[in-house]
């Protein structure tokens, strides 16, 4: 399988919960699209044009500082298991996994990964430069991510027209070509019932919600992607200053939530979750949306001082690590779902046990 050790911090620094709000923002990641000029989109590029475009970018890298200690990741000669991984680490989009393709990844799929930046090569565009960072912290992602667009366009020339701006694959990531998102988990706006008020308002002031891995992806265990839309006619600042302002008044009305929720139900939230956690301690065999609905039961509990000495890191972690391929890649096998729902139990009890101590 892959060495995982051989990305920067694993690929998962954005879940050391060190950023702001970390107990309710989990992370937060800004990516632009880009393409390469004089090719054609990656849709209908041929493989041949894909492997010049990781060439030039290849070639590019050694002047970009951004990406100094990088590590190139062909994705395309990954199998699907390790491809899996990465998608699960959101080192990679889906897309760029070919997880959803009979042949799977596409010929020159591949990705950069560097401390908390990295740069996709031949998903939907060209090019996904990222920026992931832990908690509320789109200002430095953004300072980021224009640090490697800039580096990296001196060298790779970007399609780029006057009036449109930056041209990409998707006619809605035209113009910045931005997508700024934040990760965030928002449990006492769903059991107040108040969550659809909540994404009808995002909707309305031009933002959209996904579940924990964007695009097409579930809502699961109250975790929930906000991010911008559309990116034409406007600036990346304007932009992320617009999706920063909704966000700080999302996590205010999931603290006054949390608030009226220990106000007018304490002893029946605190049953339910310390019903959670003690399921965690316990269980002999998880389904992974169990799993997610219980870890979000916990986080919640956490967040409320209802359980002491439970790091936010820890149940960061246990959302990824208890995950398909995570837990194929601790056993060295391949698993069914029956196994994986039995080591998902395993694991967590023995988290939970390192963090805790034995129950008495």
């Amino acid at each position: 399988m892959f060495d995982l050790s051989l990305l920067p911090d694993g690929g998962l620094s954005w879940l050391d919960a060190s950023g702001d709000q970390s107990d309710v923002v989990l992370s937060t990641r800004v990516r632009l699209a880009r393409n390469v000029d004089g090719y054609a989109f990656t849709g209908r590029s041929r493989e041949g044009e894909r492997l010049r475009i990781l060439a030039q970018v290849r070639d590019a890298v050694p002047a970009v500082p951004s990406l100094g200690g990088g590590v190139l990741v062909r994705v395309d000669e990954l199998d699907q298991d390790d491809r899996r991984l990465l998608h699960e680490r959101h080192v990679i989009s889906r897309e760029l996994a070919g997880l959803e393709s009979a042949s799977g990844a596409r010929g020159g799929a591949a990705v950069y990964v560097g401390d908390g930046v990295g740069v996709m090569i031949n998903e939907e565009d060209h090019l996904r430069l990222q920026a992931v960072r832990s908690g509320f912290a789109l200002e430095a992602a953004l300072a980021s991510i224009s640090r490697l667009d800039e580096e990296l366009g001196r060298r790779v020339p970007y399609s780029f027209h006057r009036e449109f701006g930056f041209l990409t694959a998707c006619p809605t990531n035209t113009g910045t070509g931005m997508r700024a998102s934040v990760l965030i988990h928002l449990p006492g706006l769903v059991l107040t019932k108040e969550i659809p008020k909540v994404l009808v308002g995002l909707q309305q002031m031009g933002l959209t919600y996904r579940g924990l891995y964007g695009e097409g992806s579930e809502v699961l265990g109250s975790f929930f992607q906000i991010s911008n839309q559309t990116t034409l006619g406007r600036s990346e600042e304007e932009l992320v200053d617009h999706l920063s302002n909704v966000v700080r008044h999302v996590i205010q009305r999931e603290q006054e939530a949390r608030r009226v929720l220990w106000r007018d139900a304490g002893y029946i939230i605190e049953d339910k979750l310390w019903r959670a956690y003690g399921t965690l301690r316990f269980a002999r065999s998880l389904t992974f949306d169990e799993a997610m609905s219980l870890l979000s039961g916990v986080r919640l509990a956490a967040g409320l001082q209802l359980v002491q000495g439970l790091s936010v890191y820890t149940l960061n972690k246990l959302l990824i690590f208890s995950q398909p391929a995570h837990l194929a890649w601790a056993e060295g096998r391949e698993l069914t779902e029956a196994e994986g729902d039995i080591a998902r139990a395993r694991f967590v009890r023995q988290a939970l046990a390192e963090e805790m101590g034995p129950i008495h």
